[in-house]
């Protein structure tokens, strides 16, 4: 996705069995494989989020994230968002991510460093996901 976000789109939009396999190879990363993916995820809600991407045709727009963020982003001079409060969560399935370097590019005001979950973190811990959404808009209002 970060080199060729195009060409993968059509094929996992071609079909809902390839992107399946796609979708479920990120939610089974870092942990102990599709056998854990198995029991945390009844296939009823492997489907829905698969037919989410396909039906409306989103797996495009995702993939394009993924290049923006590899191939254009890192030569950009980026200002600081400093009015914009931001929440950073990390989860322990995805690649490093310090809250200094968070904090060098948006006004970090919540950080939340997950004990679990990883790429499909909405999906895969919805009510931690929840309560740090949560805990987020409780600090804002404070402000």
């Amino acid at each position: 996705m970060a080199t060729k976000p195009q060409t993968l789109a059509y094929g996992l939009n071609d079909s809902p069995v390839g992107l399946a396999a796609w979708l479920v190879s990120y939610g089974s990363s870092g942990q102990k494989g599709k056998e854990e993916f198995k029991t945390r995820f009844s296939a009823d809600e492997v489907l829905t989020n698969v037919m989410i991407y396909w039906v409306t045709s989103t797996i495009y727009s995702a993939a394009r994230g993924y290049y923006f963020s590899a191939q254009v982003a890192p030569g950009l001079n980026y200002a600081k968002s400093e009015g914009v409060p931001a929440a950073v969560a990390h989860c322990p399935y995805d690649p490093p991510l310090p809250r200094e370097w968070a904090a060098r590019f948006v006004n970090l005001v919540h950080f939340t460093e997950f004990a679990q979950g990883g790429h499909f973190m909405a999906w895969e811990e919805p009510e931690l996901y929840a309560r740090d959404l949560q805990e987020f808009i409780s600090e804002l209002r404070k402000q």
